[in-house]
């Protein structure tokens, strides 16, 4: 289905460290994007606990949606959240808030995953919910809050996840969506509902968890108040996918059916989109993770450092008096000589912020590594190492699923790094398509006009991707010295470059 004239459809795509609201205006052939409101939206320390600070960016997304109203004069047609995943809140039985949720990078979760295991076996965790076993889950902050007697988990009568819980104070109905349900380690894939045997046999509640609605759901209109409050009309409220990546997969302009894409970020998320989760003793091996996606399809990945270790360095560098744009940590690494020194970019050393430059200085000394001479020295080490890691990722996917990935995607904010996009594309033989930049939120907002019966599939979502926005195109330029790097960077993270407490 087409529309003949535009529709203005508002997402909020909020990330850990900031916030935005953006209009898309869709033609029913083309989308075209325009940011309404920015705010910042980091974590809030308060005494022992790292919190999100909810209330805020409540109040921002309400001044978003003024501006959004106040900006459209056909009005606008629907309102969706995404949001990072694994965070919740908890509600009362008068649906009140009860307390600050906490935010994932809260150390309160320490000594969970061994507390969990020790009622439940690894492999019986993953064999329920095909979530890689990291202490930021869900289900392990539950069970950190359960230890503690948490007060707020005995009066919880509702669990919502971040983007569930800003849905329902839009419309006034509270649902888990399918995609962000499925980063939680409390949901199983297979059956399509929270994983109720894991959760009872690890003592936490079952009543809390809400009805599992997918992507596309229209969950209601916008509550009057909240509407005259903004000038808006009661229009529908949507749950696109509510995970952000689940929105950035959706909107990657395939045009082949065996693919890697990498959402590249802060983290790199890399993997595969496939029609069923594929869980097993391999998978749990290599601590890979399976999320719902779009179209009941499951996104199998892995999670690994992406930008993390040049945006510290930058930092670091700024707070000593050099500021450096990223193209001009780009220009500098692309004049160093390359296969220097190399990093395994997942390793200890490098998780705690602050450092970073003599940290990385420090590894390549403990690997017996000569020393990197400068700054492009030291970026140009870090994207050969992020592109090495690449390639381990995509040998490793290939061989689990017995066929060959053609293309490899890179969309988000690390799309835009051109060298590091032409080092993955030589260092794995593949095509790298970069691009678009703006996928979250591109997918947020055609998800929204599937829900209104504007697209009929995923694959109209995508084909409307191609049409909307330009990708890079990078072919691979062979050099021999990659396999070199290749089997230097394994060495390392087989042979006590993995930790500084090997």
């Amino acid at each position: 289905m087409q529309t003949r004239t535009a529709l203005h459809l508002l997402a909020f795509d909020l990330g850990a460290e900031s916030g935005r609201a953006m209009v898309g205006h869709f033609d029913g052939e083309r989308l075209v994007l325009e940011e309404i409101h920015r705010f910042s939206n980091s974590p809030v320390r308060a005494g022992e606990h790292l919190y999100s600070d909810v209330l805020h960016m409540w109040a921002e997304m309400q001044t978003g949606l003024q501006k959004a109203a106040a900006q459209s004069e056909t009005g606008l047609a629907s309102v969706g959240v995404d949001t990072w995943g694994v965070d919740f809140a908890l509600l009362d039985g008068q649906d009140n808030l009860l307390g600050n949720p906490f935010h994932y990078r809260d150390p309160h979760t320490r000594g969970a995953l061994a507390a969990a295991l020790q009622r439940v076996p690894r492999e019986e965790i993953y064999a329920q919910t095909g979530n890689q076993l990291i202490e930021i889950n869900t289900l392990f902050q539950l069970l950190s809050m359960q230890q503690a007697a948490n007060p707020n988990l005995q009066a919880a009568h509702a669990l919502l996840m971040l983007p569930d819980l800003f849905n329902f104070w839009l419309s006034g109905n509270k649902a888990s969506e399918f995609t962000i349900a499925s980063t939680s380690q409390c949901f199983n894939l297979y059956t399509h509902n929270w994983a109720v045997d894991l959760l009872e046999r690890l003592g936490l509640p079952t009543h809390i968890f809400q009805p599992v609605v997918p992507p596309g759901s229209m969950l209601g209109h916008l509550q009057p108040w909240l509407a005259a409050q903004s000038g808006c009309q009661p229009i529908p409220v949507i749950a696109p996918a509510c995970h952000d990546t689940g929105n950035a997969v959706a909107a990657i302009p395939v045009s082949v059916p065996h693919f890697m894409y990498i959402s590249s970020g802060t983290w790199s998320l890399v993997g595969v989109e496939l029609e069923q989760p594929l869980i097993n003793a391999a998978t749990l091996a290599a601590n890979l993770t399976n999320e719902g996606g779009v179209g009941e399809r499951v996104r199998l990945l892995k999670m690994t450092p992406g930008m993390w270790l040049l945006q510290q360095c930058r930092s670091e560098w700024a707070r000593r008096g050099q500021a450096y744009t990223y193209a001009e940590l780009t220009s500098l690494a692309s004049s160093a000589a390359p296969f220097g020194p190399l990093l395994v970019v997942g390793a200890q050393d490098f998780i705690a912020p602050g450092g970073m430059p003599e940290r990385i200085q420090a590894y390549c000394q403990h690997t017996g590594q000569p020393a990197l001479q400068n700054v492009g020295e030291i970026v140009r080490s870090i994207l050969e190492s992020l592109a090495l890691e690449y390639r381990i990722c995509l040998d490793g996917l290939e061989a689990l699923l017995g066929w060959p990935l053609q293309v490899i995607h890179i969309i988000g904010g690390g799309s835009r790094n051109n060298l590091l996009n032409q080092l993955t594309a030589d260092v794995t033989n593949r095509t790298v398509i970069a691009g678009p930049v703006e996928a979250t939120v591109a997918g947020n907002l055609l998800v929204q006009a599937m829900g209104l019966g504007c697209l009929a599939s995923l694959d109209d979502l995508r084909q409307v991707m191609r049409r909307s926005f330009e990708a890079q195109i990078f072919e691979p330029q062979p050099d021999d010295r990659w396999e070199e790097a290749y089997q230097r960077v394994r060495q390392l993270a087989a042979g006590g470059g993995n930790s500084q407490y090997e």
